[in-house]
């Protein structure tokens, strides 16, 4: 059973939303979404999306029509799906993830970018400045390095035994320095010991583990990564089977069997994001448009999964969380 707290609009009241004036006389839309993940990764969350967009006066079939791509984890074929969406001459391209946004930044300057799912834009090049962008691309921020420090918070709150934390971290992406550094200095504060787990490839996946058990650690931090992301019912499942409890930055971890995460609420993120497309198609230009941090990031726990480890999970944080999976 699943337990949220987020408010919900009813969808009665979304779909009695009446049309804009401007979105009624005649023009359609065309909106291309991107994303490197798999369709699964994203459905809801664009639903989310669509349900955003008939409140603000756009209607698919009527005035608006979407059109998606999604590369399934094979990253190397973004080039020629944004391509596509050139092509097709989209009024502004809606990306999610790293991966698919700096994809759709080097395929056009022309055509507007809302993006989310990105970490630290400004770091891997994504905008010029945060609070103005620059060039053709504006989006929400999914994360920031300084919630790497919040979430060792948050795990050793979880696990007060917690004393030797590894940290899985791809060292190719290219925010995992900063990640590390935040990481490094939360745990020290906390007096625990720190080892890094490097892994480059999925193959690599159960060695990584291997190497975790071998140094007995006692908890673990996925840190931000796409390829985490494609693989996290696989890493929830060498989680507990190593039986090392994990932290992670997206509840869908949790929901695929981690323990805790803390971190952006996609649905509501691609909910922002459509606030953004909204005032593009009305002319907004994204230079102008400053990125935006999250409405808010929630924490999710997995009781199940503490129960297989043998935790039991403080009263009082349990009582912060916005979605407890029993």
């Amino acid at each position: 059973m699943i337990k949220r707290r987020a408010f919900i609009s009813g969808a009665v009241a979304v779909l009695a939303a009446p049309l804009t004036a401007e979105a009624q006389q005649g023009k359609v839309y065309r909106i291309g979404f991107l994303s490197g993940n798999p369709v699964s990764d994203t459905s809801d969350a664009l639903d989310a999306f669509r349900v955003k967009l008939r409140t603000l006066g756009y209607a698919e079939g009527r005035n608006l029509v979407v059109e998606s791509r999604h590369a399934e984890s094979r990253y190397e074929q973004l080039p020629q799906l944004v391509a596509e969406l050139v092509r097709l001459r989209v009024d502004v391209i809606f990306a999610y993830g790293t991966p698919g946004s700096l994809a759709a930044k080097n395929a056009t300057t022309t055509i507007p970018i809302v993006f989310a799912g990105v970490a630290d834009p400004l770091e891997i090049g994504l905008v010029a400045t945060v609070s103005t962008p620059g060039a053709n691309v504006t989006g929400v921020m999914s994360n920031s390095p300084e919630l790497s420090a919040k979430r060792v918070s948050l795990l050793k709150e979880a696990v007060p035994a917690a004393s030797r934390l590894a940290v899985l971290a791809n060292p190719e992406f290219k925010i995992t320095p900063s990640m590390l550094a935040e990481t490094r200095l939360a745990a020290r504060a906390l007096g625990v010991e720190v080892k890094v787990v490097e892994i480059r490839r999925s193959q690599d996946m159960a060695k990584a583990f291997e190497t975790m058990t071998a140094a007995r650690m006692n908890a673990l931090v996925v840190l931000v990564d796409p390829m985490f992301i494609a693989e996290r019912r696989r890493i929830a499942d060498l989680s507990l089977s190593s039986r090392i409890p994990a932290m992670y930055h997206l509840r869908q971890f949790v929901e695929a069997g981690g323990l805790i995460s803390y971190g952006v609420d996609y649905t509501e993120a691609f909910q922002q994001g459509a606030v953004l497309v909204d005032k593009v198609l009305k002319g907004a230009k994204p230079s102008e448009l400053p990125v935006e941090q999250p409405w808010r990031f929630t924490l999710t726990i997995n009781l199940k999964t503490a129960k297989a480890l043998d935790l039991t999970i403080p009263p009082s944080l349990l009582q912060r969380a916005d979605q407890v999976i029993e």
